[in-house]
């Protein structure tokens, strides 16, 4: 079975064959690889997946908005087929994961499946980053045109998955400046308070940056760190309770975490990551500015983040003139 592939540098071959076969780099293409994701042919189609102002104020005041309806059920049963491969440590494909961890928990007895890079490795994880119910919504909430920065994967198994703890996600992409980020979480199963949701801190956006910690260590270990107007925000917290194929947008500096998973079903998300076009590198391995690993596709500091694996994702002047002029966004937000 194919389960049994041996890896050899970037090629595999099952052990009762002699044919090697060549992992393919599906982050080489810069376009949609199949119908998996139909692309709006007109203004309306496009606007359909636009955010309401009252949506787009939520996010300014919050620092989140949540129950956006980004796959239907071809989609999603796509994406966990996929995902179902994935999860395989000798998978084909398995060496262009920016990080690959069957198990980042450091909490005994508890487990975290946690990667980066899926869309170099399987092709719905790829096709999603074009899915304009992403995508529309992903311009409104940054304002101007944008780009792929990595995607994540987080599954959390029945009985004993673990957290993730608090953190900001800009505390880990300070190798990238301004900060002109968003993150979507998106989830491939129902999500709620007994599998371990994501929570939310309403308006943590505006504490300002806090240092990072282990995203799979001491859940609450991050409060040390917070001031006492911010330990009297964060027992504001809010679970994200949410269907299959809905997500969630967040703010950069949004202060969020997930509990545990003690409940008979899995919890499995998959998230995308982008920023402004524009966003520059500051990556420097000896200040510790840097992602943790050498895998991500190096760009010198003081560039700006782009090529082959920062694609330009969304512009809707390429599109349209009048697209355009008809997307609202925080930017022109009246």
């Amino acid at each position: 079975k194919w389960n049994t592939l041996l890896k050899i540098g970037s090629k595999y071959k099952h052990p009762n064959l002699k044919t090697k076969i060549m992992s393919e780099d599906l982050g080489l293409s810069n376009h949609p690889l199949t119908d998996l994701f139909q692309q709006p042919e007109s203004i309306e189609e496009w606007t359909s997946y636009c955010l309401s102002e009252d949506q787009l104020l939520e996010f300014q005041e919050k620092g989140f908005i949540h129950g956006i309806k980004v796959l239907n059920f071809d989609q999603l049963n796509a994406i966990r087929k996929e995902l179902s491969e994935i999860v395989v440590p000798e998978h084909e494909g398995r060496e262009f994961f920016y990080e690959y961890h069957s198990n980042e928990s450091t909490i005994p007895e508890s487990v975290l499946f946690h990667a980066l890079g899926a869309w170099r490795v399987r092709k719905a994880f790829h096709d999603i980053l074009w899915n304009p119910a992403f995508v529309m919504p992903a311009y409104q909430l940054l304002g101007n045109k944008f780009r792929f920065f990595h995607d994540q994967i987080f599954c959390k198994p029945a009985h004993n998955g673990s957290v993730v703890s608090w953190h900001q996600d800009f505390s880990y992409w300070t190798w990238t400046q301004p900060m002109n980020h968003l993150t979507c979480w998106i989830g491939l199963d129902d999500s709620n308070e007994e599998n371990g949701c994501l929570h939310y801190v309403p308006g943590s956006h505006r504490w300002g940056l806090i240092d990072k910690l282990d995203l799979a260590g001491e859940m609450d270990a991050a409060q040390s760190l917070l001031t006492s107007d911010q330990i009297r925000d964060f027992n504001k917290k809010v679970p994200i309770v949410m269907k299959e194929g809905y997500a969630s947008f967040h703010h950069p500096l949004l202060m969020h975490g997930s509990l545990e998973n003690h409940s008979s079903n899995q919890r499995r998300a998959t998230v995308i990551n982008v920023f402004g076009d524009g966003v520059i590198s500051n990556l420097d391995f000896v200040s510790g500015n840097s992602p943790g690993t050498k895998n991500y596709p190096p760009i010198q500091i003081g560039n700006k983040m782009e090529g082959t694996y920062y694609p330009l994702l969304f512009n809707p002047e390429e599109i349209s003139q009048e697209l355009f002029s008809s997307i609202t966004t925080l930017n022109n937000l009246k």
